[in-house]
């Protein structure tokens, strides 16, 4: 058994352990260096479209982490662990979830004294307050529902997920552990909680999606998915703030370049505008360089 599948077998020891002095000597000692950025996340981070039958959580040439790694002048694999993957969630199993990913990173050697920024994006694929339901999956139904809607009717009806059960401290619960393993493991790292781009005003009743480019699809009654943007907005800073971590506002860096903009730096589908490729409702490329850039200026010069 190599020494990093260890660490993380006994990782609920480790996360207490790491605040007393029983915990020092040969954990430090035995610790890789350490790789120089290492990428957490979800779709948002990762940025790929996968048509292959088998999920192999593809990450696209032009997601902010490739772009970010290109501005350190890093190279993949050897000072870059990017274990980002569509679908990821925190906790809700199965699937890739953030101990998941941190479990792959650190075998390869991701977190030492040399690791200078871990980021985290996570969020969107989670269950809230014990619904059954998280946002995506209420989306496809009431999005284009066109007869009903994602109205403020849809929570009580039970066809939108409840956005109030969301907030900072269940967000920060639920990543604390893999937080406290980082930040042993990675005591120099500064670990940046990245928050998502804009896709929809925070004031807005409507959501809407461009289809190749020509064709805008509006649904009138979608406030309760652009509160649930909100408020999950508002978790990850309150949580980030709980946990003393740094906060990308990703948000605030791409106001006014929401879906169906003037000049959107999110994805429609199979917009040749933009990307003809691109993961709709995620971030264009120049949206991804929006992102890098800040997290290079901030944290990684």
């Amino acid at each position: 058994m190599s020494g990093n599948s260890g660490r993380w077998l006994c990782a609920a020891v480790v996360a207490v352990a790491a605040v007393t002095a029983g915990a020092g000597g040969s954990g430090a000692q035995s610790a890789p260096e350490g790789k120089k950025l290492v990428i957490l996340g979800d779709s948002f981070t990762a940025n790929a479209l996968d048509f292959s039958s088998d999920h192999k959580c593809l990450r696209g040439d032009t997601a902010w982490p490739t772009q970010l790694s290109t501005l350190m002048g890093l190279r993949d694999g050897d000072q870059v662990a990017n274990s980002s993957c569509a679908g990821a969630s925190i906790d809700n199993a199965p699937g890739y979830t953030l101990t998941v990913e941190a479990r792959d990173a650190d075998k390869v050697g991701a977190f030492g004294p040399d690791t200078k920024l871990v980021t985290l994006q996570f969020g969107l694929n989670d269950r809230w307050g014990g619904s059954a339901q998280n946002l995506w999956d209420a989306m496809q139904q009431c999005v284009f529902d066109l007869a009903d809607g994602c109205g403020t009717d849809a929570v009580d009806q039970g066809r939108m997920p409840d956005s109030q059960l969301i907030s900072g401290t269940a967000y920060a619960d639920r990543i604390r552990g893999v937080v406290t393993y980082i930040r042993y493991y990675a005591p120099n790292a500064r670990i940046v909680l990245v928050g998502y781009p804009e896709l929809f005003n925070a004031d807005q009743n409507t959501v809407c999606l461009d289809f190749f480019g020509v064709v805008p699809f509006t649904q009138p009654r979608g406030r309760t998915v652009v509160e649930y943007f909100n408020r999950l907005d508002q978790a990850q800073r309150d949580a980030a703030a709980e946990l003393k971590l740094d906060y990308l506002d990703a948000r605030a860096l791409t106001a006014g370049h929401g879906l169906c903009s003037p000049q959107p730096w999110v994805n429609g589908v199979f917009d040749p505008t933009i990307k003809l490729d691109g993961l709709p409702f995620h971030p264009s490329p120049e949206g991804d360089s929006v992102v890098a850039n800040a997290l290079y200026e901030r944290y990684a010069r």
